[in-house]
């Protein structure tokens, strides 16, 4: 988390755009309709490749973490933000340095650049990411975006409710 060059997600985040390069090259698979999707961090990653790649044509991004690093550590203790917290509180000297570098890995950044249509979900009661900073990216999402809301959900989001939500939107984007 101290250096922007070395931090975990930039591999991360780069494989995930190579993987998407990989898989347009595949026989059988339209180049052109190719959709990322995750949940929790599987949705902070959809969302950062969405942001990275011109070739993703839809985005399920669900409760998605990597999103308002610093917010998110201010009114959660839970795991896994609960980590940069004890890093922080044990390395009070390096907050700053901390958060410089998990500013070039918020997903509000990558949804600003995204152009792919996006249906977000996000649970209101969730602890782990917290309501605030998936409206933080959705937000700032720069495509076409919709947003599922569940009132009485925690991380679990729609949990699979959420497929019969994804599935007609995804035949309307791929139509």
């Amino acid at each position: 988390m101290l250096d922007p060059e070395r931090y975990y997600y930039r591999r991360l985040f780069t494989d995930a755009v190579r993987a998407v390069d990989l898989a347009a090259t595949l026989p059988g698979v339209d180049a052109t309709r190719i959709v990322v999707a995750g949940a929790s961090q599987g949705g902070g990653i959809a969302q950062a490749v969405a942001g990275l790649h011109p070739g993703v044509r839809a985005a399920l991004i669900d409760v998605p973490f990597l999103t308002q690093f610093r917010r998110a550590t201010e009114i959660t203790d839970s795991h896994p933000y609960a980590e940069i917290s004890v890093f922080c509180a044990t390395n009070r000297d390096r907050i700053e340095q901390v958060f410089r570098t998990l500013g070039y890995f918020d997903g509000v950044y990558f949804a600003a650049r995204a152009t792919a249509p996006a249906l977000y979900s996000v649970g209101l009661m969730d602890d782990v990411c917290p309501p605030s900073t998936v409206f933080a990216a959705y937000n700032h999402y720069a495509g076409p975006k919709r947003i599922q809301v569940w009132p009485y959900n925690r991380h679990e989001g729609g949990g699979t409710f959420q497929a019969p939500v994804q599935l007609p939107w995804l035949r309307d984007q791929l139509a």
